[in-house]
């Protein structure tokens, strides 16, 4: 009798197992922990994009955005969530780490902007607004001020010399501009040159910490609303040289965009949509992915 009630428990097991839903197939590699890796615990990529953190951060919802804290003991980033369409809504989440090798994840607060931190980590940019660090922890959210609130920006970059580098997300169109800080006063905000305000839809800029490149997303010879992502390298005669497309391993037939680099310089950081591509589309899926950050290198040797 205890042998048929096993043989009916086993039985029951592997037909719960079977009907469970499927996870979606990543087909750019898998992530696998390492203990104690400042980044989330992940064994950090080659020269191929994957998947970050699956089931920590990418998972079978929307997450874009992702930034670690110059100290790696923060990573921020958004996620949609919700079942039905109605109920979905985009949260602010923090992984944080705890010691031990563990980290702990929270959801902060509803959507208040595209987080980038700065390279000194005293800023959290949220496009024209922004948080500063205390000894509290982050302060409450303030505003930039004119002219930049006047200005729809989606996410804004900032470098060691406190330029500032954002979007302007026209409707139609979008323009990549930048503002120094001159002896401690803020200038006007400008266009970058031709060699990068080309094409539609530019968008996300990071300026590097050192100012010797600029990364950004948009369209230039590809499919409608299907985004790529580029860099510029600053040339010796302090001019932006001409747009380089990253490599094929990076722009996909899907979308691309977001990029930023880890504060250590050496991962680089994208969103990519893993979905439906044409506009009528809807996407699927939106996830995180990284890749090491040699590739910029290697693409401004071979400039």
């Amino acid at each position: 009798m205890r042998t048929t009630n096993f043989i009916l428990l086993l039985l029951l097991v592997v037909l719960f197992n079977a009907c469970k839903p499927k996870k979606r197939s990543i087909a750019v590699g898998k992530s696998t922990s390492i203990e104690n890796s400042p980044y989330l615990n992940q064994k950090p990529p080659g020269l191929i994009p994957m998947l970050f953190a699956p089931g920590l951060v990418s998972t079978n919802d929307w997450e874009v955005g992702g930034v670690f804290t110059p100290d790696l003991k923060e990573f921020y980033f958004l996620r949609e969530i919700g079942e039905k369409e109605e109920d979905k809504k985009q949260v602010f989440m923090m992984i944080q780490q705890q010691g031990n090798g563990h980290w702990k994840s929270s959801e902060i607060s509803r959507r208040v902007g595209q987080a980038v931190i700065s390279p000194d980590g005293n800023i959290m940019h949220l496009g024209r607004r922004y948080k500063e660090r205390t000894s509290a922890g982050w302060s409450a959210i303030k505003k930039l001020g004119s002219p930049y609130d006047t200005i729809p920006i989606m996410r804004m970059t900032s470098s060691a010399k406190g330029t500032y580098a954002f979007d302007e997300a026209v409707p139609g169109r979008s323009v990549l501009r930048y503002s120094e800080l001159i002896n401690g006063k803020r200038a006007a905000p400008m266009a970058f040159p031709k060699e990068i305000n080309t094409g539609r839809f530019n968008a996300h800029p990071f300026i590097a910490p050192d100012e010797s490149y600029v990364l950004w997303d948009g369209q230039r010879d590809n499919g409608p609303r299907n985004a790529e992502i580029y860099v510029s390298f600053k040339q010796a005669n302090g001019r932006w040289g001409n747009a380089i497309k990253l490599g094929k391993e990076i722009n996909t037939k899907a979308s691309e965009f977001g990029a930023s680099v880890t504060p250590d310089g050496k991962y680089l950081f994208f969103n990519r949509n893993t979905g439906k591509v044409r506009p009528t589309d809807k996407y699927e899926n939106t996830d995180i992915f990284w890749v090491d950050a040699q590739v910029i290198q290697i693409l401004k040797e071979n400039q």
